[in-house]
């Protein structure tokens, strides 16, 4: 018997503010989210969910939490920034107009935050 089961593992982070963070992540990016004993589920596929849980004294991380592949970079940075989302910029990463990062060795890459201040990405990773 392992003492840890890996399968059953999943990750979480804090939001100070549960129902903005339910219709950020279900409404504007449009995520299958359900909520349960005061928690939050992301349904982001892959066979775990993504907890979410309250906490006021919350202090966003300085780093991404969590990054979305996508096959289209260019199309899915436009579609979230109709819906309002404003992409960081970061000095030395040479993004362009859209915030997108295009590294010659790696993937393209365009970072935002959540309402909390929590930093997502949506990384170019084609099927």
């Amino acid at each position: 018997m392992e003492l840890l089961e890996p399968r059953r593992a999943f990750s979480g982070f804090a939001v100070p503010d549960l129902e903005a963070a339910r219709r950020f992540y279900g409404d504007t990016l449009g995520l299958p989210v359900s909520e349960r004993d005061g928690l939050l589920a992301l349904h982001i596929g892959g066979g775990e969910d993504v907890l979410v849980y309250p906490k006021p004294d919350h202090v966003p991380a300085t780093y991404t939490i969590l990054n979305f592949p996508v096959d289209d970079i260019g199309q899915v940075v436009d579609a979230l920034a109709s819906r309002g989302v404003e992409f960081l910029r970061y000095e030395g990463f040479g993004q362009d107009e859209n915030g997108i990062a295009r590294n010659p060795h790696g993937p393209a890459i365009a970072w935002f935050a959540d309402p909390a201040g929590n930093v997502l990405s949506v990384i170019e990773i084609p099927d």
